[in-house]
């Protein structure tokens, strides 16, 4: 008898889930499929995304770096030669480093964002692109600097002392 019943309830909680899902057959799509590659979600305005750097207002002092808890940036710069031009950033900061390397390696970021807000004139922000996908890891090697280490000239050296 036991059986029966068994099988009783699962015909009622067959026919009662069904039901439930009934409706939804006849109704026009309202917006909970999206034709994904055609179609785009739209991403909240302080989501964190993919990081980019704006180097030519990057001071160099590299902050964002030793603030990132993966260490995923890495920020290497040098003094300008008091012979060269001033160099300001969108601001009106001026830029007293030369940043000749500047790379994120975003298969370690943890996307926190402790990055964009101890960065002083706001160059690093996480973007809302959030398909990036790459068949090779080094392709989510970014490399942002631009400029190149300045060659110092190495004075001679002095002539051996005569004995």
């Amino acid at each position: 008898m036991e059986y029966f019943k068994d099988i009783g309830r699962a015909i009622v909680t067959t026919l009662r889930s069904m039901w439930v899902t009934f409706p939804h057959l006849f109704r026009p799509n309202r917006g909970y499929t999206i034709q994904y590659p055609t179609q785009r979600w739209k991403i909240p305005e302080r989501s964190r995304g993919k990081l980019f750097n704006d180097i030519n207002d990057c001071l160099g002092d590299g902050q964002c770096a030793r603030v990132c808890p993966t260490k995923c940036i890495t920020v290497r710069s040098e003094k300008r030669g008091k012979d060269e031009a001033a160099v300001y950033t969108t601001d009106g900061t001026p830029m007293k480093l030369r940043v000749y390397q500047y790379d994120i390696d975003m298969t370690l970021c943890c996307y926190c964002g402790l990055c964009t807000f101890s960065c002083p004139t706001n160059s690093l922000v996480m973007t809302g692109e959030y398909e990036y996908s790459a068949y090779d890891k080094s392709d989510l090697l970014h490399h942002f600097a631009v400029e190149k280490r300045r060659e110092v000239k190495e004075p001679p050296e002095p002539p051996a002392a005569k004995e």
